[in-house]
C-alpha cells in the first residue's frame, strides 16, 4: 500500500512539471523580447549621437551686414626727406674720423681730417693747360669771308639787264608789230605764272620755318632745316628725359653723379643742336626773304608789263620788241642764277663757320675746365678739416681711417632729420581708385605708438612697371633712416550687404569660395551638411571680407574644421 501511494505521488509530481513547463518557455521568450527591443530602442535613441562623434566637428559665424574699411599691408623702409652728402675737393687721405653712424652732429661739427695728397699732376696740368690755349688762339685765327668778286658780277649783270628793259622799252613805243607784242605778252604771262609759283613756294617755306612746321615748306628752299628741328627737338626730349632721371637720382640720393653728368651731356647737345638750328634758320629765312624780294619785285614788274600792254597797246608790238624782250628774260634769269649762286655759297660757307665756331667754343671750355683744374690744384691746402654744413644724424659711413679719395666722393651721409621722414609703398593701379592723399596709415609695428604715417604723394613707379604706383607717406615720430615699418593702410570704407570672416574665404581657378552650412530634417533630428558658394570679394580688412554672390544674411558660413571639408560632407556643428 506505501510503494503504491510514493509511486502516485511522484506520478503526480511529474504531471505538475509537464504542465508548468511551456508557461516558463513562454516567460522565457517574453523576457528575451524585450530585452532585444529595449537594445535597439537604446541603439536608435543613441545612434545619432554616435555618428556625430565621427563627423567633422565645425565653427560658424553668420553672414552679417554693415560697414567695412577696406585695408592692404605693406612694410616700408624709413627714408630721409633730405640728406646731405659729406664731399671734399680734390684727392684726399682720410686721416681721422670724427663721428659714427647713428651719432647726432650739429652744424659746423668737424667730421674728418683730410691731407692732401701729393699733387705730381700738377706741372702736367699746367702743360696740358698751355697746349689748350694754344690751340685756342690758333682757332680764332681765320680768313673773313669776302664775296666781292660774286657782288662785283651781280652788279654788272644787273647794270646790264636795266640797258636792255630800258631799249625794250623804247622798241616797244616805236614797234608795231601785233605778233610780237600778242608774244611778248603770252611770254610775259608764262613768266609771271612762274614767278607766282616761286612767289607762292617761297611764302610757303617762309612761314613754314616760322611755325617750325615744315610739311609745306618747299624741300629746294627749305634746305636741310627740317632735319636740324628734328635734331633739336629729339636733343631737347633726351635732355628733359635725363633731367627727370637726374632729379629722381637727387631724391632717391643715388646715382647723382652720373645722372647729373649725363643731363649735363644731353643739355649741352641740345644747346648745340638747338645753336645749328636757329643759325641756319635765321641764315635760310634771311636768303628766303631777299629771294622773295627779287621775286615779289619781278612778279610786280611783270604784272605792269601786262596790264601796260592791256591798257596802252592791245595787240601792237615788233619783232624788234621781241627781241629785245628775250635778251631782257635771259639777262634776267641770268642775274637770277648769279644771285642763287651767291646765296648758295654763303649758304655753305655759314655752315662751315658754324662747324668752326663750335670747334672754337668746344676749345674754349676745355681750356676753360682745365684752367679750373689748376687752379684747384694750387689752392688746394695741406691738410684741413671737414666740417658739417647742416645739423642731422648720420647714417652712413663710406670711407676708413688712411683711404684716399677722389673729387666730389661721398664721404659720409648726414639725414636732415628736421626736414622729417618718408616711407614708399608699391601698390597695384587698381587700389589708387580707392586712395586719397592726406589719409593715414595704421602702424603695425607701432610698439611706443608715437608714429604716424600720412600719405602725401602718389607717384609713377617706373621701377615696378606700369602697373603700379609709389605712395609716399611723410612719417613723424621716434624713427630713423633704415627702420621697416608695416603700414595698414585704409582703402576707404563701404556698407556691404555680406560681411564674412576673412579667414572662411577661399581662393580657387574661378576667383573666390566659402563653406555654407545647410541642414535636412530627419525623423531622428536635423543633420547638417557642408555646401561651396561661389562668391565675389568686394573688399577686404584684416579681419574681414564683404562679398557677393549665392549668400544672404543669416546664413551660416564655415570659419573652422576637425577634418578637411568638400562640398556635400555631412558635418557636425559644435554648438548643436
Amino acid at each position: 500500500m506505501n510503494e503504491t501511494k510514493e509511486v502516485k505521488d511522484i506520478a503526480a509530481d511529474s504531471g505538475d512539471k509537464e504542465i508548468k513547463s511551456p508557461a516558463k518557455k513562454r516567460e522565457l521568450i517574453k523576457t528575451l523580447i524585450i530585452i532585444f527591443l529595449a537594445i535597439m530602442l537604446v541603439l536608435t535613441f543613441f545612434s545619432n549621437t554616435i555618428m556625430n562623434r565621427s563627423l567633422p566637428e565645425i565653427s560658424t559665424e553668420t553672414v552679417a551686414s554693415g560697414k567695412l574699411t577696406e585695408r592692404i599691408e605693406k612694410r616700408g623702409t624709413v627714408e630721409a626727406n633730405q640728406a646731405y652728402n659729406v664731399t671734399v675737393d680734390g684727392n684726399r687721405v682720410i686721416e681721422k674720423i670724427h663721428i659714427k653712424t647713428g651719432q647726432e652732429v650739429k652744424k659746423d661739427d668737424v667730421l674728418f681730417t683730410v691731407n692732401t695728397v701729393d699733387n705730381e699732376k700738377l706741372e702736367t696740368e699746367e702743360a696740358t693747360l698751355d697746349t689748350l690755349k694754344l690751340d685756342y688762339e690758333t682757332a680764332l685765327l681765320k680768313d673773313p669771308l669776302d664775296y666781292s668778286s660774286e657782288n662785283q658780277k651781280i652788279k654788272a649783270a644787273r647794270e646790264e639787264l636795266n640797258d636792255l628793259i630800258a631799249k625794250r622799252d623804247a622798241a616797244r613805243a616805236n614797234d608795231s608789230n601785233a605778233a610780237y607784242a600778242k608774244e611778248e605778252n603770252r611770254r610775259n604771262k608764262s613768266e609771271l605764272t612762274r614767278l607766282e609759283g616761286i612767289q607762292e613756294k617761297l611764302q610757303s617755306t617762309i612761314k613754314a620755318i616760322d611755325t617750325d612746321s615744315y610739311m609745306d615748306a618747299a624741300p629746294e628752299y627749305s634746305g636741310n632745316l627740317a632735319a636740324l628741328c628734328s635734331e633739336y627737338m629729339n636733343a631737347d626730349a633726351d635732355y628733359k628725359t635725363a633731367y627727370e632721371t637726374y632729379q629722381m637720382a637727387l631724391e632717391s640720393g643715388e646715382n647723382i653723379e652720373s645722372a647729373k653728368a649725363e643731363a649735363d651731356e644731353k643739355e649741352a647737345a641740345r644747346n648745340s643742336a638747338r645753336e645749328n638750328y636757329m643759325n641756319e634758320k635765321n641764315n635760310i629765312r634771311g636768303d628766303l626773304v631777299s629771294q622773295l624780294g627779287d621775286i615779289s619785285g619781278s612778279v610786280a614788274s611783270l604784272n605792269a608789263a601786262v596790264e601796260n600792254y592791256t591798257a596802252e597797246f592791245g595787240e601792237g608790238g615788233t619783232e624788234t620788241y621781241a627781241a629785245l624782250a628775250a635778251s631782257v628774260t635771259e639777262k634776267q634769269s641770268a642775274l637770277e642764277e648769279l644771285i642763287i649762286e651767291l646765296e648758295n655759297t654763303k649758304r655753305k660757307n655759314s655752315i662751315t663757320d658754324k662747324k668752326e665756331n663750335l670747334g672754337i667754343e668746344s676749345k674754349k671750355k676745355a681750356l676753360e675746365k682745365q684752367q679750373e683744374k689748376v687752379d684747384k690744384l694750387k689752392k688746394e691746402a695741406k691738410s684741413t678739416e671737414v666740417k658739417s654744413k647742416y645739423s642731422g644724424v648720420v647714417s652712413s659711413i663710406n670711407v676708413q681711417p688712411d683711404a684716399s679719395t677722389t673729387p666730389e666722393e661721398v664721404l659720409a651721409v648726414i639725414d636732415l632729420s628736421d626736414e622729417g621722414f618718408t616711407v614708399n609703398i608699391t601698390v597695384e593701379n587698381e587700389n589708387l581708385k580707392k586712395i586719397k592723399k592726406g589719409i593715414e596709415a595704421e602702424i603695425v609695428n607701432n610698439w611706443n605708438g608715437d608714429i604716424k604715417a600720412v600719405l602725401k604723394e602718389i607717384k609713377s613707379d617706373s621701377s615696378a612697371g606700369a602697373k603700379n604706383k609709389t605712395l609716399v607717406f611723410s612719417v613723424t615720430g621716434d624713427v630713423q633712416t633704415g627702420d621697416s615699418l608695416d603700414l595698414s593702410i585704409p582703402l576707404g570704407s563701404g556698407t556691404y550687404d555680406a560681411i564674412v570672416p576673412k579667414s572662411a574665404v577661399y581662393p580657387s581657378d574661378k576667383g573666390y569660395y566659402v563653406y555654407t552650412v545647410r541642414s535636412k530634417s530627419t525623423p531622428l533630428g536635423n543633420r547638417y551638411y557642408a555646401e561651396k558658394v561661389e562668391v565675389n570679394v568686394e573688399a577686404s580688412d584684416t579681419v574681414s571680407s564683404a562679398v557677393s554672390g549665392g549668400l544672404n544674411r543669416g546664413d551660416y558660413i564655415i570659419t573652422a574644421s576637425s577634418k578637411p571639408l568638400k562640398s556635400g560632407d555631412q558635418v557636425r556643428m559644435k554648438d548643436k
